[in-house]
């Protein structure tokens, strides 16, 4: 081919290039931040149903909080076959926490020693777990960790604690999540907000007041107005930027009180259930569970501090 066409086809196809770039910018609809809140809590929950840990920074994955060495919902204790245990069958699970130290799981729970154990056991077996009828494996803690949390809830059958390590097969969520979209031992989504207004607003309308620690959320919003989180459908706080799915329908869990690790099996789920139900049209999502708080997923990465500003994403 003749140098001279040879350079007009590479000039041309340069200038359409740049056509389709300079096009696609003007068919792009604006992005407008509005500042909406702020952040005012962090909390990560190593242990499924256990104790969270409050913290002032945390990375913000694809697959939700990480803090340390220390992953949200990444370690479950199971039965013996792989069935999840959460606070509802256990409600004193609430009060154990599990913490990492050079290297080093450390598990305390009331009245118990605490027990230390290396986070990495490669020879240790790999279980098939269950959770909501979902498979997922889990790398088992080994027999000190289940004699340990078997004594603490004085149970008859065998617990085990197993820990979801990266190579292993994630979860995937719910129909409405994307369908790239993993997560390791959470209900549903990697990452849950929720606002202080809205938790004030609840407690308003009981005998006692509840906190944020019940809801279970990681990231906990001040400065708006209750329920404001209900219509922010993307966000963006610091580098990070989240996307709405669907609400939180709540459950038996939230009679749980974190302090005391008591079940009640009536508030505040009861009060919820009076205000805070779905519209009829989303009933076959949530069916009867009212809603509080709201389920994200991760579309950028990055770091999460306490005191950002929370901003809404307007197009």
């Amino acid at each position: 081919m003749p140098p001279i066409l040879t350079a007009l086809l590479i000039g041309g196809a340069g200038a359409a290039l740049l056509g389709l770039a300079v096009g696609y910018k003007y068919l792009r609809k604006p992005e407008k931040l509005v500042r909406v809140g702020v952040v005012s809590q962090l909390l990560v929950h190593p242990l499924k149903s256990g104790k969270a840990l409050s913290v002032a920074l945390a990375e913000c994955l694809r697959t939700g909080l990480k803090f340390g060495e220390l992953q949200d919902r990444h370690w479950m204790v199971v039965t013996e076959d792989g069935h999840m245990v959460t606070g509802r069958q256990e409600p004193r699970l609430v009060l154990m926490t599990l913490t990492c130290e050079g290297g080093q799981i450390c598990l305390n729970g009331p009245n118990m020693e605490e027990l230390k154990f290396p986070k990495k056991n490669p020879q240790n077996r790999v279980i098939d777990c269950r959770v909501f009828g979902a498979d997922i494996q889990g790398r088992d803690c080994g027999d000190a960790a289940s004699s340990w949390i078997t004594r603490y809830f004085k149970a008859e059958k065998t617990y085990r604690l197993v820990h979801f390590e990266p190579h292993m097969k994630a979860r995937k969520p719910e129909p409405l999540f994307p369908k790239d979209e993993e997560v390791a031992y959470p209900d549903f989504a990697p990452v849950m907000i929720l606002s202080e207004a809205s938790v004030k607003d609840l407690s308003s309308k009981l005998d006692k007041p509840v906190t944020v620690e019940r809801f279970r959320p990681n990231i906990i919003i001040s400065d708006c107005e209750p329920f404001d989180e209900d219509s922010w459908e993307e966000i963006q706080i610091g580098s990070v930027r989240l996307k709405r799915v669907m609400a939180c329908g709540r459950c038996l869990f939230t009679t749980v009180d974190p302090e005391t690790g008591v079940i009640s099996r009536k508030e505040p789920l009861d009060t919820l259930k009076i205000y805070r139900l779905c519209d009829p049209s989303e009933k076959h999502l949530y069916k009867s569970s009212p809603l509080f708080g709201q389920l994200l997923t991760v579309n950028k990465t990055g770091i999460l501090q306490v005191g950002d500003e929370v901003f809404k994403i307007v197009r």
